[in-house]
């Protein structure tokens, strides 16, 4: 069952809203709130992006991040990394594993809905 965008971010109000705004762009979404749950999601689930949390339990985003660019079957698998405000090393370190875009929180619906459409390859018109 492929999806969309597979969201990775144990933060509960973060998630629901990312969903949120996902799914009224029109995007397929599926979640997971670990990174243990995330390689796996990305295996069975087959998502076109991954949109990574870099604070996640059990593994941390850029683990992830770097076992993805590892494998053939995901390094090429888009990946939008949220970090947190001011935190200019993650970004850094996402870029050098290999990350697609970043998004600083707190951002805005259309900052996350413009990465998203930009790492697709979609226009502003919306999902194909």
């Amino acid at each position: 069952m492929a999806i969309d965008i597979l969201i990775a971010e144990d933060e509960p109000s973060i998630l629901e809203s990312l969903d949120f705004i996902l799914r009224r762009a029109g995007w397929s979404i599926s979640s997971v709130t670990d990174g243990d749950a995330v390689l796996e999601g990305v295996r069975r689930l087959k998502p076109r992006m991954l949109v990574l949390d870099v604070m996640l339990p059990k593994r941390s985003g850029f683990d992830i991040l770097k076992h993805l660019r590892a494998d053939a079957d995901t390094e090429k698998l888009p990946v939008l990394i949220l970090t947190a405000k001011g935190q200019q090393q993650d970004r850094r370190i996402a870029e050098e594993l290999g990350a697609n875009g970043f998004v600083t929180k707190p951002y805005s619906n259309a900052e996350v809905v413009g990465a998203v459409r930009s790492l697709l390859g979609e226009d502003a018109a919306g999902p194909a």
